[in-house]
């Protein structure tokens, strides 16, 4: 274990990633760096087909941009990273560093918790009342609700990242996960915690805990709502229309309630899998999710590329 001074804190952090075993460095880097070229190509080919097809100019479409490019931006702080410690021996960060890529790292994590939320309220408003979905879901309101997902996480981000700062790191500088995260860096820490613990047990659990009810909701509702449709096909149809996202929710919302909703002192190498679920996983198969079991996005896939082959 790699010692500092004991008076003073760290310049720099160790990552030990997903494995320290040096035989498995190479196929971890062909394997996450497979996945990140999947993830880009994946999430940009699901912008430029909503954005350029008339007919995917909808609430429900201009969420799924706005995810797919949160998405880029979410792997995209955290993979470049891990595939230069892959191949380097020391796999250092520096302390700004990581400070930095916590700070982007949260934000993303918690924009795309509010993206969910933001598109089940309108899968809800699409199914329990549909005559008013056009004004319900206007583009005003759309745009509000991205700036809302967008602020409250930076703040959200913020907040952690300034609390994080304030702790002395004396003792040693390994972080045992692939990436600056807040459960190893308060377990590294040789000052209190107290503060840090307070917040996000009440703020940081509001934050998290707010969205994830309101896809809750939401769908309860949607499922009272389809259950009182009388012909299976209608009831199909309705049910169709949010099975893709319910599959992200379970992805995303299951890995994080693994990690963050359990004690400190139970922290493992369980977490470090949980996260790769919710951090590079989902981006990676989101377009997949999305476009596979949508007919819509499939003709706007299929329309983008003859555009581009012609």
């Amino acid at each position: 274990m790699e010692r500092v001074n004991q008076t003073s804190s760290v310049s720099e952090f160790i990552l030990l990633g997903l494995s320290s075993r040096p035989e498995d460095q190479k196929p971890l880097f062909a394997l996450f760096f497979i996945m990140y070229v999947v993830t880009i190509a994946g999430n940009v080919l699901i912008i430029l087909a909503i954005r350029s097809d008339t007919q995917l100019q909808t609430p429900m479409y201009f969420f799924l941009s706005i995810l797919s490019f949160i998405d880029v931006c979410y792997t995209t702080t955290i993979v470049p990273k891990m595939l230069v410690n892959f191949l380097s021996k020391k796999k250092s960060i520096s302390y700004a560093e990581c400070m930095t890529q916590m700070y982007f790292f949260l934000a993303f994590a918690n924009t795309e918790s509010y993206l969910l939320a933001a598109m089940a309220i309108d899968r809800y408003v699409a199914i329990c009342d549909p005559f008013h979905y056009v004004t319900t879901m206007s583009r005003r309101r759309c745009a509000l609700l991205v700036t809302f997902s967008c602020s409250i996480s930076h703040l959200h981000s913020l907040l952690l990242v300034l609390l994080i700062n304030r702790l002395l790191f004396c003792d040693s500088n390994i972080i045992h996960h692939f990436l600056c995260d807040i459960n190893p860096l308060l377990k590294l820490s040789c000052s209190s915690t107290l503060v840090n613990e307070i917040v996000i047990n009440t703020e940081g659990l509001i934050t998290l805990v707010s969205p994830f009810i309101c896809v809750i909701i939401s769908y309860l509702r949607i499922l009272i709502a389809v259950l009182k449709i009388p012909s299976a096909a209608g009831k199909h149809k309705a049910f169709s229309t949010c099975g893709s996202h319910v599959t992200m929710v379970t992805l995303f919302y299951g890995s994080i309630i693994y990690v963050y909703f359990r004690p400190l002192s139970t922290y493992s190498i369980k977490d470090r899998v949980a996260t790769v679920i919710y951090t590079v996983l989902s981006s990676m198969l989101n377009p997949f999710i999305y476009s596979l079991r949508n007919k819509d996005m499939k003709r706007g896939l299929r329309k983008l590329m003859s555009r581009r082959m012609s």
